[in-house]
């Protein structure tokens, strides 16, 4: 679990709500354009992240122990998330730096959750499968949250004020107008990253090792590859599990890393505004996976999936409805004028509404997913199906970014991104209610 609660400040404030938006407001040229590349740089990540993990995921049970692997990609993830650090505004080359660093340590965020994932058929049995997963994710997101706090109240201020949401000078002397608070989240993640994974190094029992070398581990994990293909076309219930992950899953990336975006550009939210968001997010989803995680062993994961894509959709028709002067597409809501405190508007706090909505669901939608492929694939190669787990949420997740990023170029529109999304969760939905499961 803690692995969970050591790798979620990466996603939390990278990803969606703190760099991400930085990287769209002052580094791009402009928000539609920040979207477009953070959007490119996101789904390159995830095509290598898909098309290798499998593999990998094979050759990792064929040697047995997850741990070394973990080790290897969270150091990708350390050095990635560190290196942001350097990519500040009008420094020459900060744009593609801060692209290729994010890149970098997407995929070694992403490889590490695959092995530490492969880790959990071992520590508890199958009926208690759905409160781990759920106990994890939700202790993922007071991870998050717990460090989205310490940044807006310790060093991120505002630009106009050069004070944090405590209302006291950023530490460190950090300067607000060079983005010095929004660019040490990289730092902090990969120093947090590192600190927290160390109990479940020295404490967790890893898989033994089959005392077997490399180099047999790679010619016998490829050989084990090809014949969880043959497998999975037989299983159709697993295959049709996973494609439908892999739709959803989509969708669920672009949400997350627009998010943020989207607030900043129609509504002009800065560090502040976005972080406040993101924690009032985290803690509807820290309740949303221990619930979702308990309905999971109650009522089965399917469903559990099925209510989150069902609210998913609604929340995006919600966002999209929404304008800087206008909710429901058509019903005034008057000028976002200064001093009306924050999210003094009516579309904010509709927004803000929706957002805690989402998140109340997120947990549930994917700690669920990581249970029911426990459930259904063998122990003893939980390594290849949970690469083919992360390759079906990886192999098309440059699909949602990029289609997202080409509607907003395209219309030059923020609302445009986000529609895309609702298909996606809609083919999702309708594709995990043709599953059977027991």
């Amino acid at each position: 679990m803690f692995f969970d609660w050591a790798a979620q400040p990466f996603f939390t404030l990278v990803t969606t709500f703190v760099f991400a938006p930085f990287f769209a407001a002052w580094l791009a040229s402009d928000p539609v354009t920040g979207q477009s590349l953070w959007g490119y740089a996101t789904g390159i990540a995830g095509l290598v992240i898909g098309l290798t993990s499998p593999v990998l995921g094979a050759v990792a049970d064929a040697a047995g122990p997850k741990k070394p692997w973990i080790a290897f990609f969270g150091v990708l993830l350390v050095i990635g998330s560190a290196a942001l650090w350097w990519a500040a505004p009008g420094t020459p080359g900060a744009v593609p730096l801060a692209l290729l660093a994010f890149g970098l340590a997407t995929i070694g965020a992403e490889f590490a959750t695959v092995f530490n994932n492969a880790m959990m058929p071992r520590l508890v049995p199958p009926a208690r499968m759905g409160r781990l997963s759920g106990t994890g994710w939700a202790m993922g997101y007071v991870g998050g949250l717990v460090s989205l706090a310490v940044v807006l109240v310790f060093c991120a201020a505002s630009p106009e004020t050069g004070k944090t949401l405590a209302g006291i000078a950023p530490l460190f002397g950090l300067d607000p107008r060079a983005g010095e608070g929004d660019r040490l989240v990289g730092p902090l993640s990969a120093v947090w990253f590192v600190i927290f994974t160390l109990p479940m190094f020295l404490i967790t029992p890893d898989v033994p090792p089959t005392g077997i070398g490399m180099r047999r581990a790679i010619g016998g994990g490829l050989a084990a590859f090809g014949e969880t293909l043959r497998e999975i076309r037989r299983l159709r219930q697993l295959g049709r599990f996973l494609i439908a992950n892999m739709v959803y899953q989509d969708g669920l990336v672009a949400l997350f890393a627009f998010g943020g975006i989207y607030a900043a550009g129609v509504f002009g939210w800065g560090t502040i505004e976005i972080g406040v968001f993101g924690i009032l997010l985290t803690l509807t989803g820290t309740i949303g996976a221990f619930v979702g995680g308990w309905l999971d062993d109650r009522i089965g994961g399917k469903r559990v999936i099925l209510g989150s894509l069902t609210v998913l959709v609604l929340c995006c028709i919600g966002i999209l409805s929404l304008g800087r002067e206008h909710i429901l597409f058509v019903m005034p809501t008057g000028p976002m004028v200064g001093g009306a405190g924050l999210y003094g508007h009516i579309p904010e706090k509709v927004y803000v509404a929706l957002g805690l909505a989402i998140g109340l669901v997120a947990g549930p939608l994917q700690a669920s997913s990581r249970s029911l492929l426990v459930r259904l694939a063998p122990p003893e190669r939980a390594g290849q199906f949970f690469g083919f787990f992360a390759l079906s949420g990886k192999v098309t997740s440059f699909l949602g970014p990029t289609l997202v990023a080409l509607a907003t170029q395209l219309f030059a529109s923020q609302g445009a991104g986000l529609a895309v999304l609702i298909g996606f969760f809609a083919l999702g939905g309708f594709l995990i209610a043709g599953v059977k499961t027991r």
